[in-house]
């Protein structure tokens, strides 16, 4: 037991000095990059170094770079916005630096915004996940960088939810700031994308941009496909109000379908996304009849909670919370079909759609009318759909990975 717990704490030694010198080797590199050089920010609460110090301060402390104009994704540069919030143009308080909001009615800087800069940096957390509007913000941020012909950098970070597997239905229509595709491709990105954000923007450079933007990307120093976000040693900042942890995240992948259904999706409790449920609601019913699918990786516990906010707000309500127990085996998105599915078949006559658009379960997912389909079609037919579009896309990704496999001890 003794020797058990002096490994845990030496790779827990191990893991933070990585991310100290990792991040600052990182670091290093991307102020070369920007030496002498006008730039512009695209970030979040999430830029931070080993020491949780902001990108925005320091960048702003080194004197051989001027940040002349920060750009705020979904949510906002400080992160304070609710998803869906409208963000406004403001003064930053702690710089005075300009900052510009790129979420609502304008999705990409201006010509006139990009003037005042040489280069735009992208440095935001990812979650692997197609429908987060972070990845697609960049991409107009890019095509908006290639237009007037200035350099585009992103400073890369782990993929939380694992680089080394992709699952769901890769796009083939368009679908705005929760996935975009290219008129004339084949396909898009599948929902599980198994990229860095560095990788994606290589991809959607190299296959979908016409012009081409002068892309850098700032590798992380000793990442490897395989590697979890927790083995990575960087720090874990939340990316967005419902983005807590990432338990959080690896789940996020199926239960982000619920935002189109008349079911609570977590929002406004401390699980967001883990927990499900509604107040007509069987919790122990329904937890049984979820087990009793034996879904790889994962097991659901009857749960109640009351939503401070969104659906359901401050009505008690009912339904389970998914458990990760394996990673290695979860299959985040066909377990987000096979949830809704059993709430389906106990309540067939309650479970609606409320979105303004009633395809929004199939936007999020990739497959049209999804939710209609579900209701008359079982799991594997819907996902058996998505086999041939996938192998397409594993072949379109192997073509810009960034990072290759775990080296061999040999090799080490």
């Amino acid at each position: 037991m003794q020797k058990s717990i002096v490994v845990v704490c030496l790779s827990l030694l191990f893991s933070s000095v990585c991310l100290a010198s990792d991040i600052s080797e990182q670091l290093d590199s991307l102020k070369s990059v920007l030496s002498g050089k006008r730039v512009g920010l695209l970030v979040n609460p999430t830029a931070v170094d080993g020491e949780y110090r902001h990108l925005i301060d320091n960048l702003c402390d080194d004197e051989s770079i001027r940040v002349v104009a920060l750009f705020g994704p979904e949510h906002g540069v400080r992160g304070d916005e609710q998803a869906g919030g409208k963000v406004k143009d403001s003064v930053d308080a702690g710089t005075s630096i300009p900052v510009y909001t790129l979420y609502g009615a304008r999705q990409s800087p201006t010509s006139e915004q990009l003037d005042m800069l040489d280069v735009l940096v992208f440095d935001i957390q990812d979650v692997g996940a197609r429908f987060y509007t972070y990845g697609w913000t960049m991409t107009k941020a890019m095509e908006a960088c290639a237009a007037v012909k200035k350099e585009f950098v992103v400073f890369d970070r782990p993929n939380p939810v694992g680089a080394d597997r992709v699952e769901g239905c890769p796009l083939t229509f368009d679908c705005g700031l929760i996935g975009r595709y290219w008129a004339g491709s084949e396909v898009s990105v599948a929902t599980r994308h198994g990229l860095t954000m560095g990788e994606l923007a290589t991809l959607v450079n190299e296959e979908f941009m016409n012009p081409k933007v002068r892309l850098t990307v700032v590798k992380m120093p000793h990442y490897y496909r395989e590697m979890s976000f927790e083995e990575s040693g960087y720090p874990w900042v939340a990316p967005s109000p419902n983005m807590p942890s990432i338990e959080c995240a690896q789940v996020y992948l199926g239960t982000c379908i619920f935002e189109g259904i008349n079911i609570s999706e977590g929002r406004g409790t401390t699980k967001p996304f883990e927990w499900t449920g509604a107040p007509w609601v069987n919790a122990e019913e329904l937890a049984k009849l979820m087990n009793g699918k034996n879904l790889p990786g994962v097991r659901f516990r009857p749960v109640s909670f009351k939503p401070t906010f969104s659906k359901y707000r401050d009505e008690q309500c009912f339904g389970v919370q998914v458990h990760v127990m394996d990673r290695a085996k979860f299959r985040g998105v066909e377990t987000g079909y096979h949830l809704l599915k059993g709430y389906m078949e106990l309540y067939p006559d309650k479970v609606k759609t409320v979105s303004k658009n009633n395809d929004w379960c199939g936007r999020l997912m990739g497959q049209k009318n999804l939710f209609d389909r579900l209701s008359s079609s079982s799991v594997s037919a819907l996902t058996d759909e998505w086999r041939d579009d996938l192998a397409v896309y594993h072949r379109l990704r192997s073509r810009h990975l960034l990072y290759g496999s775990k080296p061999s001890s040999s090799e080490q």
